[in-house]
C-alpha cells in the first residue's frame, strides 16, 4: 500500500470564480436615444416642459444677479449723499473709495456667481438629456 499523503496534498485546486463585469450585465443606451433628447427633438409637451425649466432657472439667475447689482449701485447716490448731510467738505476720497473698495468687488462677485450657476443650469440640463 503506498504511504499517505499529507493532508495539502489531498486538497482540491482552488479555482477563482468572478461574475460577469458590470459594463456587460446591462449594454449602455446608444447616444441620442435618452427619452428627454428625443422629447425635445421631437418637440413634444414633456420636451418643451423641459427647456422652458431651462430657460425658468436661467432666468432667475439672470433676476437674482440683476437685483443685486440694482441694490449695490442703487444706493450710491444715498451713500455718496451722507457724507454731506454729516460734514460740508466735498466728498472726494470717499466717492472714490466707495466706488473702488465697495462697488467693484460687489460686481465681480455677482458676475461670477451668475456665470457658475448658468453652467450649473446647463450641466444638470446636459446630464437630464443624457440620462446621467
Amino acid at each position: 500500500m503506498p504511504a499517505e499523503q499529507p493532508a495539502a496534498a489531498r486538497r482540491p485546486r482552488r479555482e477563482t470564480v468572478t461574475g460577469v463585469p458590470r459594463s456587460a450585465r446591462r449594454p449602455p443606451r446608444p447616444l441620442g436615444h435618452a427619452p428627454a433628447r428625443s422629447e425635445i427633438s421631437e418637440q413634444t409637451s414633456l420636451g418643451h416642459t423641459y427647456v422652458r425649466s431651462l430657460m425658468r432657472s436661467q432666468l432667475r439667475a439672470a433676476l437674482t444677479a440683476l437685483a443685486t447689482l440694482a441694490l449695490a449701485v442703487g444706493t450710491l447716490p444715498l451713500l455718496f449723499a451722507l457724507p454731506e448731510a454729516l460734514d460740508s467738505t466735498a466728498p472726494s476720497p470717499f466717492v472714490w473709495a466707495a466706488l473702488g473698495v465697495g462697488v467693484h468687488p460687489v460686481m465681480w462677485l455677482t458676475a461670477r456667481w451668475y456665470v457658475r450657476r448658468a453652467e450649473r443650469n446647463e450641466r444638470d440640463f446636459i446630464g437630464l438629456l443624457e440620462d446621467r
